[in-house]
Order: C-alpha cells, then structure tokens, then sequence
C-alpha cells in the first residue's frame, strides 16, 4: 500500500506547492532583509554616532548569538509542535524586534534589540527549509529548497536598496531602515493561516486525518498524467536505528561533516558580507558609493541561486555544494586582491554568486540527512553551531584587518571555504531518495 509520503513524492510541482514556496520564501526574503540592512546601518551609525569598529562588531555580533539559540530552539520547538506554528512564530518575535530597533535610544539598547531580532531569525530558516523539505516531490526537492533560499537574494537586494536610498540620507536614515524591516509582524499573521502543517509531522503525532485531507488537496491539484510512477521505496534513504539522535552511530560522521560545513560557510559569508559596506568607506568610498558598490555585488545572487538551482539535480548534493566553496575560496582570495573599483565589483560579484549558490545546496542537503523525527533539530542544530562563526566573525575582521588589511581577512575567509568544501564531500549523496 502506498504511503502518503509516498504520495506526496510522486506529484508533480503544482500550484500548491508554489503557494508554499512563495509563502515560505517572502518570510525568508523579509529576514535576509534584515540581515543586510545591519551591513548598511553599522556603517552608517559609524559615521554618525562615532562607533569604533569594536563597538560595531558587536552590533553585529550579539544578533548572531540571538541566532544560534533561536536555531536550536526553533527546530527543537518545530519538532514538537509543529513546522508552521514556530514558523509564524518566529517572524513575528523577529519582526517585533526589528521593529523596536528604530526606537533605539543608545547602543546598548540596540544590543538588546539585535539579539531578539537574531532569536528569532536563527529559528525561522531551519524550520522553513524543513517545511518545504517535506512537501517537496522527490525528484524536485533539492531544487525547491534552492528556490527558497534563492529568495534570500531578494531580501538582500531589498536590503541594499534601502541601504543606498534610505539609510545614506541622513542621520535618521538608519532608523527608517530598520522601521521598514517590522513588516515581518504583519505577515505573521497570514503565514500561519495559509500554509499547511507538514504531513511527516502530523502523522508522527497521530494526527492522520489531517494528513489525509492535506497530501488530498495536493493531489487534487495535480495533473494524473504528471505522476512519477517510480517505486520510491528502493530508492528511500537507508534506515538504520538511528538510536541516540543525531550524535548516534548512525548519523555521527553526516552531523560532524554538517557542522563543519555550517561553521565554514557561516563565518565567512557574514565576515565577509556584514564588512564590505564598512570595508569600502574605510579605503575612501562615500557612503552612497559603498553603499551603491554593495547593491550591484548583490545582485549577483540571484543567478548563483539559479545555476545552483538547476546543478543540484544534475550533478547532485554533494558536488554542487563542494564546487560553489571551491568557487568561493578563489573569489574571495581575488576580492582581497581587489584595488581598483572594477576589481573590487567584478570580484565581489563572484563572491556573490558563489557563495549564495552554496548556501543553497547547504540548505537543501540538510533535511535529507536526518529522519522526521529529528529532522527539524538535526537542521536547527547545524544551523546553530554554524552561528558560532557568524559570532566570531565580526569580532575578527577588525584585529586581522589591522594585521595584515584586507588580503589576511579575505585569506581567513578563503581557508575556512577550502575546510568546509572539503567537509561537504564526506556528506552522503541524497538526490533521488525519499525522506524517512
């Protein structure tokens, strides 16, 4: 008899998918939204408030502490009580916050705000690719889940052109920025009242007449003659006893690879991204100008996204994501090279495509490696160790950057590409397979 994850696997994408994915994907481009415009703010606030780069640093890096606990509490919580609750949850914590970081009075009240700003982001991305995840069909799922994450270049894209039209203007321009990033609040609302509860959660809590009515809306929405007639129970992902969770001797060696992965790719993409605003004012540039060289680098993520999007059905998992950190480790050993404003644009750009494409691939090989019942804290705890870079980032950039100025930052970052690269191809190869 076939299941409904069964079911679910051999639909095509139909339109209730996509609702998913955008639904999914706006709240996910809201955050990176946020996430950007710190990039843009601190700059500023160190022109207008007179910050040292110590104190910026922190500004940066207090959110990414908020993350790292919101990671393991958000898939902890989302494997308790479900994917979509804590997803609506989430935003709304973040985007309350966000919002109360425009009222900010002084530097240690904006401290406060960020870490509940970061508390909520660091739950709400784990959760979300889960979602998406779980009602993937199996022959698209890496692909959907890269979508999603391709969604985060549009919050960044939005982020630099709030950065360069409205936090450069003024004094105040900062909190204007931050003001407008309170939308998540409002979306909240239709987040949970629109997306449906994972079926793989439902059954797990005995909730099967619900899980019915789901995987039957899903099928309703497909065309027969579109069904993948393939037997995916061959093809399911090997079903040891996972006993002892995601440290347990079946799952060790993928967790420790996972982390690795997240830890390397963490702190170089925010070392690298937070900074170049900031990085570009100290060698001479305006604000506008730095500001306007940060927007034309984003936009490169989108066709990252989508070369990713397409390579990792094609080539698969592992080696999608080991080539974009191989790319990465070379683009940023050329944007540390970088002098003249052409190299510092074309190498940020590859930069930019690069390292999203492997954010990506990250995200999508992450829920294939864990069961349903873990599965949203196997991703939450990756995401959350991967924190711990994003923390430490910040805070080295200005004592390296001191040492040895940009090609020994960018060096830094370079390493910690290769390291993770490396890691990325230890990971077990899932396209193709059913999730457990």
């Amino acid at each position: 008899m076939t299941t409904r994850n069964e079911r679910l696997d051999r639909l095509p994408v139909t339109s209730k998918h996509r609702r998913l994915l955008v639904g999914s994907g706006i709240g996910w481009a809201l955050d990176a939204m946020d996430v950007g415009l710190v990039s843009f703010i601190i700059a500023a606030l160190a022109v207008h408030w007179d910050l040292d780069k110590s104190t910026t640093s922190w500004i940066a890096s207090v959110g990414f502490i908020g993350m790292a606990i919101g990671a393991t509490l958000g898939g902890l919580l989302a494997d308790k009580f479900g994917r979509r609750q804590i997803f609506a949850a989430t935003l709304l914590v973040y985007g309350l916050a966000t919002g109360a970081s425009a009222l900010a009075w002084s530097v240690g009240a904006l401290l406060v705000f960020r870490f509940f700003v970061g508390l909520g982001l660091g739950a709400e991305l784990p959760v979300a690719s889960t979602l998406v995840s779980e009602f993937a069909p199996r022959r698209s799922r890496g692909r959907m889940v890269v979508i999603l994450e391709g969604f985060w270049a549009v919050g960044w894209i939005l982020a630099a052109v709030i950065g360069t039209f409205v936090v450069s203007q003024g004094e105040n321009g900062w909190r204007w920025g931050f003001a407008l990033g309170a939308v998540p609040a409002l979306y909240a609302i239709y987040v949970r009242m629109g997306l449906p509860e994972s079926v793989r959660f439902l059954e797990s809590k005995g909730r099967h007449e619900e899980a019915e009515q789901i995987v039957a809306s899903f099928e309703a929405a497909a065309d027969p003659a579109d069904l993948d007639d393939l037997d995916p129970s061959p093809e399911a992902m090997d079903k040891p006893e996972f006993a002892g969770g995601i440290w347990g001797p079946a799952l060790r060696r993928r967790t420790a690879a996972f982390w690795l992965v997240w830890f390397g790719v963490s702190l170089s993409y925010y070392g690298a991204f937070i900074w170049i605003p900031s990085l570009l004012v100290d060698q001479g540039f305006t604000l506008v100008r730095s500001f306007s060289f940060t927007l034309i680098i984003t936009l490169a993520q989108l066709p990252g996204y989508a070369a990713a999007a397409w390579l990792i059905e094609v080539w698969g998992r592992r080696i999608t994501l080991s080539t974009f950190l191989a790319g990465s480790a070379f683009s940023a050993v050329l944007f540390g090279l970088a002098a003249a404003p052409w190299q510092i644009i074309a190498a940020g750009c590859l930069l930019s495509f690069f390292n999203l494409g492997a954010w990506g691939a990250l995200y999508a090989i992450g829920p294939e490696l864990y069961p349903t019942n873990i599965r949203a804290t196997g991703t939450g705890a990756g995401a959350s160790f991967g924190r711990i870079g994003s923390i430490i980032a910040p805070l080295i950039v200005p004592p390296v950057l001191a040492w040895g100025g940009s090609m020994a930052v960018f060096g830094v970052f370079a390493v910690a590409f290769a390291v993770a690269g490396i890691a990325a191809f230890t990971l077990p190869e899932q396209r193709g397979k059913a999730l457990t």
